[in-house]
């Protein structure tokens, strides 16, 4: 899968959000890797990775700071999802997923959700 395509379906994904959810989304970019590094001791199986301060923990000051990353590994999508239309569905997850921390959801929470559907 070529990161441009991928870079194509998060926009796809992103802008299938209803509106008040895409209107949330501020200083937060969208980061293509194959894998997770193993050298900051990442799990070599993450789908993705939120990497910043959820929404509601910013205070008043929270103000001139480095965008939010919401990093998507498409080595390990493609590993669980192997057809393109496969690997949009898991993509599409693993994106929702990750904006759900930034919207401040634990990880229990977001498995409760999405057991629930």
């Amino acid at each position: 899968m070529e990161k441009k395509d991928v870079e194509e379906m998060v926009k796809v994904v992103l802008f299938s959000l209803p509106p008040l959810i895409r209107s949330r989304l501020e200083n937060v970019e969208f980061v293509v890797e194959e894998r997770p590094s193993r050298l900051d001791g990442r799990s070599p199986f993450l789908l993705g990775l939120y990497q910043g301060v959820p929404l509601p923990r910013r205070g008043r000051g929270y103000s001139f700071v480095m965008p939010d990353r919401i990093v998507l590994f498409t080595g390990n999508i493609l590993r669980v999802a192997p057809t393109r239309e496969a690997f949009y569905e898991k993509l599409r997850e693993v994106v929702l997923h990750e904006i759900g921390h930034y919207l401040g959801f634990s990880e229990e929470e977001l498995r409760d959700l999405e057991k629930r559907g």
